[in-house]
């Protein structure tokens, strides 16, 4: 059993959880990254992984929390082009996602980071695979704004010579 925080206490973490994680976008988003800044986000996104489980553990949050952050996670170390931990973290996504019935938009994302990091990794017929799910979770995305966005995303990025 994980520590129980009382509520100031978890207001702190709420916050670190939400500012590691807009860091970590603002890193991602940048189109050239020093060495420094790939380690902060590296450190950033385990952090808002880290803060929201504490969330989590206490009542607030919950799995959709998780499943972005690991999601987030993934998305680093595939950007990094370090395939193993983007492989691992994206497994878990999915996971999280399947176990919490999570569909739309995070569906849609949970399958797009394992085809990322399948690429990675050289994967073909798994990123295929993947690539596929995500797509086709896609054109399920009800909201139309959100919809656009997934196939923004999608449609950008590294995909190591496999799309």
């Amino acid at each position: 059993m994980s520590k129980k925080f009382n509520e100031s206490e978890l207001k702190s973490h709420e916050k670190m959880a939400k500012d590691c994680f807009n860091k970590t976008w603002d890193l991602l988003e940048k189109s050239e990254r020093t060495e420094e800044e790939e380690i902060e986000m590296i450190h950033t996104a385990h952090a808002s992984r880290y803060h929201w489980r504490v969330l989590v553990d206490n009542g607030k949050g919950g799995p959709l929390n998780l499943q972005r952050g690991e999601w987030q996670i993934a998305r680093v170390y595939t950007v990094l082009k370090r395939a193993e931990p983007a492989l691992f973290h994206a497994e878990r996504c999915l996971k999280i996602t399947k176990k919490n019935n999570i569909s739309d938009f995070d569906l849609g994302f949970a399958y797009e980071a394992m085809a990322r990091a399948m690429a990675a990794a050289g994967e073909e017929k798994e990123f295929k695979k993947y690539y596929d799910l995500a797509e086709e979770a896609g054109k399920k995305i009800k909201d139309k704004g959100d919809k656009d966005y997934f196939f923004e995303d999608f449609n950008k990025g590294e995909w190591f010579g496999m799309k």
